[in-house]
């Protein structure tokens, strides 16, 4: 009889350990669930291009492709952004492939390279086999603010030539010529007065 006891409370007790790892599978399952449901974080902060920059992005079909993928991402949950993240890597890959001549700097590739990277990440963090959603989220929030960061870059090229025309204002107010230095200026010539004619005794 003892030992009959003891077998069934043993089974109770086996019973009891394999339902608390499966109430706590659940609970993480929940979790995660919530967790890929979440929408991103995205910075309201929003770069606004200089006229000069948005003339050469007005026909740049792979820049607007890409701004209006940066906007979507303002709706985006975390399964969204695993939905899509290939699209968003090749969209990012023909930005970097198709920028105008105008545009071709270190310093405008150098923040496509950062874009185009976290997007690789974006792509490889989505295809794990166990996802992880804050990793996930943190990515893809980082993408708009390095795409701010790209179009900061591109207004930058233009600034040069915006001091170098508040200059030649400023040369003009001074009378200056536009097409010479200051130094190069001459001032107007004097006419020297007629020489005296001597008479000869």
């Amino acid at each position: 009889m003892k030992s009959f006891f003891w077998i069934v409370l043993s089974i109770l007790f086996v019973g009891c350990g394999e339902n608390k790892p499966a109430e706590t599978q659940k609970s993480s399952d929940k979790d995660i669930a919530a967790a890929l449901n979440k929408k991103l974080e995205i910075t309201n902060e929003r770069v606004i291009l200089l006229p000069e920059a948005q003339e050469i992005t007005t026909e740049w079909l792979a820049y607007i492709t890409a701004q209006s993928e940066i906007e979507n991402f303002r709706n985006y949950t975390v399964n969204d952004v695993i939905s899509n993240a290939t699209p968003i890597t090749e969209i990012l890959q023909s930005l970097q492939e198709t920028v105008p001549e105008s545009l071709q700097t270190n310093a405008v590739e150098a923040r496509l390279a950062v874009l185009l990277t976290k997007a690789k990440i974006l792509q490889q963090l989505s295809g794990k086999r166990t996802l992880e959603p804050e990793a996930i989220a943190k990515t893809a929030q980082e993408i708009p603010a390095e795409f701010n960061n790209f179009k900061i870059q591109m207004n930058e090229l233009f600034l040069k030539t915006l001091e170098q025309f508040e200059e030649e204002l400023d040369a003009i107010d001074n009378g200056e010529t536009l097409d010479k230095p200051k130094s190069d200026l001459k001032s107007p010539e004097r006419k020297l007065p007629p020489k005296p004619i001597r008479k000869r005794n």
